[in-house]
């Protein structure tokens, strides 16, 4: 495929290498001479400019291009660039680096195909490194909902349930499931949950802390800080309402940068 990639200090440049090693053609556009510069030192083919004008986007061939990427720092800059390349029927992606409020997402959400924030993934590889092994967050696809793959603990409500007895708060699914160290698949109803087992989950942020309580097993108050609620609602109502289980029987997821 080829890309156009407007900005080349660190998250353009870096999102090119990834692009380049997986063998696509990418071509940079940039500015700030230094910045260009290194681009250039790295093989890339760099167009001296403003991303958000159209002549320069034509110089760097978007016509020919499958996605445009805008990765610079100035919002400005990144929005005319993907509004561009809308006009030219590519993928658009664009970085936001402004405070992470709804309002923003939203204006902009509906006019891109997809907004990135690096700096809140930067902060989702940090929290997944402090948190250690059985919770991992994967990805903010929204301001309200997040993705987080789980493993299941001895300590876990729903341990030895199947997937079919698995009665989560409305505002999560499930999207795939992993026994021990097996691969991720999509999950069928009688599937056992077990100590080990990995849950990939879209949850709503409001639901964090019920959805961390019955699949890992902490307390409520530590879910909650965990998943940055007060909620906990769900999983309180599950311990203090469902019977206890045999576990015998049931033993059977080119700007500023």
């Amino acid at each position: 495929m080829r890309f156009v990639i407007i900005g080349a200090g660190r998250v353009g440049l870096r999102t090119a290498r990834v692009l380049r090693d997986e063998g696509h053609e990418v071509t940079m556009v940039e500015r700030d001479e230094p910045t260009r510069r290194r681009a250039r030192d790295q093989g890339f083919a760099v167009v001296d400019g403003d991303g958000s004008r159209e002549a320069v986007l034509e110089e760097a061939d978007i016509t020919a291009a499958d996605a445009l990427g805008a990765l610079t720092g100035d919002l400005n800059v990144n929005f005319t660039a993907c509004m561009i390349g809308n006009h030219y029927e590519c993928r658009t992606v664009m970085r936001i680096d402004e405070a992470y409020r709804e309002g923003i997402y939203r204006k902009y959400a509906d006019q891109v195909d997809e907004i990135i924030y690096p700096e809140r993934l930067g902060a989702i590889g940090a929290k997944n490194a402090l948190l250690g092994g059985t919770i991992r967050a994967i990805a903010d696809i929204a301001p309200h909902l997040q993705v987080v793959e789980l493993t299941i603990t001895d300590a876990a409500p729903v341990n030895g349930y199947t997937i079919s007895e698995l009665h989560l708060p409305a505002d999560a699914t499930v999207l795939a499931f992993g026994k021990g160290e097996a691969p991720l698949e999509i999950p069928t109803e009688d599937l056992s949950l077990e100590d080990g087992d990995r849950l990939v989950v879209l949850a709503d942020f409001d639901v964090l802390s019920d959805v961390r309580q019955l699949l890992v097993g902490e307390t409520a108050a530590l879910a909650a800080a965990n998943a940055g609620t007060g909620s906990s609602s769900a999983a309180t109502e599950l311990l203090e309402t469902e019977p206890e289980r045999d576990s015998e029987s049931d033993s059977d997821t080119g700007g500023v940068n």
